[in-house]
């Protein structure tokens, strides 16, 4: 395969050698349209408007909501009916072919702004066949917008020799591709084993420089998005991005700049924030701000990577001159792909995959570089290993000396001891017996507690059924006397009607009337005395659990009910309380433990309504129960005194107090906390000064 250069003076092109592929930059003429309005209308009516092309690969740099509309005329020479034209440009986002039809023109649209599938000839470049007989001649025009540089590669030839080039092509970016692919997932391999970070740093490196030069040659949107027109329109920026950011980032952890250059390596971070706004710009379609930043950027950040890594070179570090070597292919191949853009070198293989050329160098010698640095670390390991073992050895004879005067030194300290353990146990078995009698001392004054509110509380409906037990009794004396005199009237001669005259008037002595509405009421009170009595049985009965020793399910609103019932004569009457209770499921615990716990949380709550309202009403207690997916939450809240931070630190502490001598031992909160804590539960306490105390039970399910 052959290029040949068209050097003309004129703006038209004569294919006269079939085997020769042609340059036609030279040779086409341009129109620059500014207000993006122009149709091919317009453009074939106006050719003054045409302006000639003098470069051989015309750049129009980067144009702001513009067109570029291009003029080709071509003449055939040769045998050949078919021509192929080819615009080497993929970073396109709008291709309009407009080619002759009939004396009309037809156009054909593509670009990255339309799918893969739009493009006549499915090829990474823009490719499109002519037919031109033998000495014809024709004119073509292209309308063409890019959110990138619009440098534009055109060449013509015939079928055959386009189809050997771009094979080439496609052979050369093949191999680029296959070191990527080995060089991946041969780092990715020493990743796994190493579990060095940096190699995944450069595994992503590595991936991102493919991805931008596929995306520069065409090949991503061919083959990874072709109708994902946001990536086709994007890919450029987001991976020219990224590709900086992720080649920094390794270059920083590679040359360890944080410690060798640490306010060179400052830096980095505006860096770093420049590509993500040029990524947000980019995600938004402001392509030209970003493209400008990009541009701005892409040789400050390669001199900036060169000079670092050039300066920890001089300070020794030997990773850096890998670093530098490495690098050299790179920036040699990007000042060799400039030239050839801007006309200084001829467009051919060498000079258009330039940067794909360099870019495998660089990325062959990193992963040297980073084998070098793996030779490196292991040198200073077996360094590191021979003086921990030298440490190692001189530990070994002092602690050989040193064993014997320790044996020595524990001999005599065993005894020692051994008397101390003697005197910890006894003074152990004293603090247990302690503990004993302090628990019963504080179960007895509950017990104290619920047998003066059970004898309370039972003794007004009892005394409610026994005060009505002699009036009943006088009551039903007196229907037995009536029931006999009804007899005797009955046993007598009198006419019905004047037994039925004394009966109304034994009636009316003993006044009937009032007699039946005092012995239902009677009734009632005895009945309502002994529902009550029952009910503070069954109260009694589920506060005090005899099975409280066994883990069980109970109904913890019901176990807060039944504990109101026994303190209900602390009330008083003046206590309100208020329940809140949510629905519950029933909870695994020890309910007769649960239940002595609201008991001591109440009393203490009705302790400090006492303390603040005295014999005043005014006093309220809010007994609210809720539950979430994992735990059930018992709040007991007050209108109390409340307390301050000091008194809520000691709060749970044996022994502690603020009532007075004689009103408590200083263990309810005590034993209250341990019990929580042995249903694997939490106490939390919010109280303020003067307006109360709430606290928070939280249960598991």
């Amino acid at each position: 395969m052959c290029f040949s250069f068209i050097s003309s003076t004129h703006s038209q092109v004569i294919y006269s050698n079939k085997a020769d592929i042609i340059n036609i930059g030279t040779s086409v003429k341009y129109l620059i349209d500014s207000t993006n309005v122009l149709s091919i209308n317009d453009v074939t009516t106006n050719p003054s408007l045409f302006k000639k092309s003098t470069k051989i690969i015309p750049n129009f740099g980067l144009l702001k909501d513009a067109s570029v509309w291009l003029k080709i005329n071509i003449t055939n020479q040769t045998d050949l009916n078919t021509l192929v034209l080819e615009l080497a440009q993929p970073l396109l986002n709008e291709v309009d072919f407009y080619y002759p039809v009939n004396g009309a023109y037809a156009v054909n649209q593509s670009g990255e702004k339309f799918p893969f599938s739009a493009r006549q000839i499915k090829n990474h470049n823009f490719v499109y066949e002519l037919s031109i007989p033998n000495n014809s001649n024709f004119t073509y025009y292209f309308r063409l917008k890019s959110s990138e540089q619009m440098a534009l590669p055109l060449f013509l030839g015939s079928k055959n020799e386009s189809l050997h080039s771009n094979l080439i092509k496609n052979l050369l970016f093949g191999i680029f591709f296959g070191i990527i692919i080995v060089m991946f997932f041969y780092n990715l391999f020493i990743y796994f084993t190493v579990r060095d970070n940096i190699y995944l740093l450069y595994v992503i490196y590595i991936l991102v420089v493919g991805l931008i030069q596929g995306t520069i040659e065409g090949y991503t949107f061919q083959f990874l998005w072709p109708n994902n027109s946001f990536m086709a329109m994007r890919g450029f920026f987001f991976f020219t991005a990224l590709v900086n950011i992720t080649g920094l980032q390794f270059v920083r952890k590679f040359l360890n700049t944080k410690e060798f250059i640490p306010k060179i390596d400052k830096g980095a971070y505006v860096i770093f924030i420049t590509y993500s706004i040029a990524i947000l710009l980019t995600v938004y379609g402001k392509y030209y701000y970003a493209y400008n930043i990009l541009q701005v950027f892409a040789g400050l950040v390669s001199l900036y990577m060169f000079a670092i890594a050039i300066i920890v070179a001089k300070k020794g570090y030997r990773p850096a001159k890998f670093f530098v070597i490495a690098w050299i292919p790179l920036i040699t191949g990007i000042i060799i792909y400039v030239l050839k853009d801007v006309g200084v070198l001829q467009y051919n293989i060498i000079t258009n995959y330039s940067i794909t050329i360099g870019s495998s160098m660089e990325v062959i010698l990193l992963s040297f570089a980073l084998a070098d640095k793996i030779n490196i670390l292991r040198k200073e390991k077996e360094v590191s290993q021979a003086e921990t073992l030298q440490a190692m050895r001189e530990n070994e004879r002092i602690v050989r000396e040193q064993n014997v005067i320790l044996e020595a030194k524990v001999t005599e300290r065993t005894l020692e001891l051994n008397a101390s353990n003697e005197e910890l146990q006894k003074t152990l078995i004293e603090l247990k017996e302690a503990e004993s009698q302090l628990v019963e001392s504080e179960k007895m004054a509950s017990l104290g507690q619920l047998t003066a509110g059970i004898a309370h509380e039972i003794n007004n409906p009892i005394n409610f059924v026994t005060s009505n037990i002699n009036p009943l009794k006088r009551d039903v004396a007196i229907l037995i006397d009536l029931l006999h005199q009804i007899e005797t009237l009955s046993l007598t001669d009198l006419s019905s009607a004047e037994k039925q005259k004394q009966i109304n008037d034994i009636k009316t002595d003993i006044d009937y009337d009032y007699l039946k509405t005092e012995i239902d009421y009677l009734l009632k009170g005895i009945s309502d005395g002994s529902s009550r009595t029952a009910e503070i049985v069954k109260g009694l009965r589920i506060f005090s659990r005899l099975d409280e020793d066994d883990l069980k399910k109970a109904d913890i609103n019901e176990g807060i009910d039944s504990t109101l019932i026994i303190i209900n004569n602390l009330l008083n009457g003046r206590i309100e309380i208020v329940k809140k209770y949510g629905g519950l499921p029933f909870v695994e615990c020890y309910p007769g433990k649960l239940n002595q716990v609201f008991m001591n949380i109440i009393t203490n709550a009705i302790h400090a309504v006492n303390k603040k309202f005295g014999e005043e009403k005014g006093g309220v207690i809010t007994l609210t129960t809720t539950m979430n997916e994992t735990k059930v939450y018992i709040k007991i809240a007050d209108n109390g005194t409340g307390m301050d931070e000091t008194t809520k630190k000691k709060l749970f502490e044996p022994f502690f107090t603020t009532k007075d001598v004689g009103e408590g031992t200083g263990l309810g909160l005590s034993i209250a906390y341990n019990t929580i804590k042995k249903h694997n539960g939490q106490i939390l306490v919010n109280s303020i000064i003067g307006e109360g105390t709430e606290f928070i039970i939280e249960l598991p399910l």
